[in-house]
Order: structure tokens, then C-alpha cells, then sequence
């Protein structure tokens, strides 16, 4: 889905709460088609749970990418101590081989760093975008009912 499914779908709620027809002889009150409005709330409250499912995918894929570069990494410190041992007949060869080793996996670690940054920070992207979503839904919701409050009001005088 699109990040401007839900937003799009308040933008549509917006339109429909404009565009409604004022009260006759009550110039600040409006006729709402309530079953509309309600479709749209419906579609967006559907539209929640598959956002939710999206960011706990991404975040998902970015474990399984910083699992597979942790892996890799252990292969090749793995490789590079075999490697040492193997020619190790002399001690400068041997310190050689592990500072090798050692800077692989230092290397490994800050790229494990840097992905995880990375995913965190896109994960609190995403949520950072249902937030606003939320809010601005939260918003119109407390909007519509002060409009039907003060319909009510307006029509119980």
C-alpha cells in the first residue's frame, strides 16, 4: 500500500464534510451523508492493520539482512583463522592473519551498526507516518462530533 492510502482516504472524509449542504436557516451547520462518511472510516480503520503488517515486514527483512552479514562475517573471520593456521609456520604470518581477521571483523560490526541504524531509523519512519495518519484521523473524528453535537444542540432549541 501507499503511504497516501489512509491520507487520502481523510482528504476524501474532508471533502465530503466541505462539501455537504448547510442547514437551511443555520449557516455554520451542514448535512452529512453519515453512511459516507462512515465507508471511509471503515476503509481507513481497514487500512491500519496492513500498514502495521508492512512495517513489521520491513523490519523483518532488515533482521534477515543484518543476520545474513553477521553470518557472512563469521564465514570469513572463520576463513581467514583456517587460512592462518594453515600457513602458520612462521609468527609474522600468523600476526599478519589476525590482524586481517580482526579488522574483518571490525569491519563486519560497523556494518552490522549501520544497517541496524538504518532499519530502526526507517521503521520509526513508517511509524512515524501511521502517527500522523492516526492523529490527523483522531482529529476529523473529534471534528465530525462536534459537528453532530452541535447539530444536536441546534436542533434541540
Amino acid at each position: 500500500m501507499d503511504e497516501t492510502g489512509v491520507l487520502g482516504l481523510l482528504e476524501e472524509l474532508s471533502i465530503l464534510l466541505e462539501d455537504a449542504k448547510p442547514v437551511f436557516g443555520k449557516g455554520n451547520l451542514r448535512q452529512v451523508d453519515i453512511n459516507a462518511a462512515f465507508e471511509i472510516m471503515d476503509e481507513i480503520q481497514e487500512m491500519f492493520p496492513s500498514e502495521f503488517a508492512q512495517a513489521r515486514q520491513i523490519v523483518r527483512e532488515r533482521q534477515s539482512l543484518l543476520d545474513d552479514a553477521e553470518a557472512e562475517a563469521n564465514r570469513m573471520i572463520e576463513d581467514a583463522r583456517s587460512q592462518a593456521l594453515t600457513i602458520a609456520s612462521e609468527q609474522e604470518i600468523v600476526r599478519i592473519s589476525q590482524q586481517q581477521a580482526d579488522q574483518v571483523l571490525a569491519d563486519a560490526r560497523e556494518l552490522e551498526r549501520q544497517t541496524r541504524a538504518g532499519a530502526e531509523d526507517y521503521a520509526d519512519e513508517v511509524f512515524g507516518h501511521v502517527e500522523q495518519s492516526l492523529d490527523t484521523l483522531l482529529n476529523n473524528v473529534r471534528r465530525c462530533r462536534d459537528r453532530l453535537n452541535a447539530n444536536s444542540v441546534a436542533v434541540n432549541r
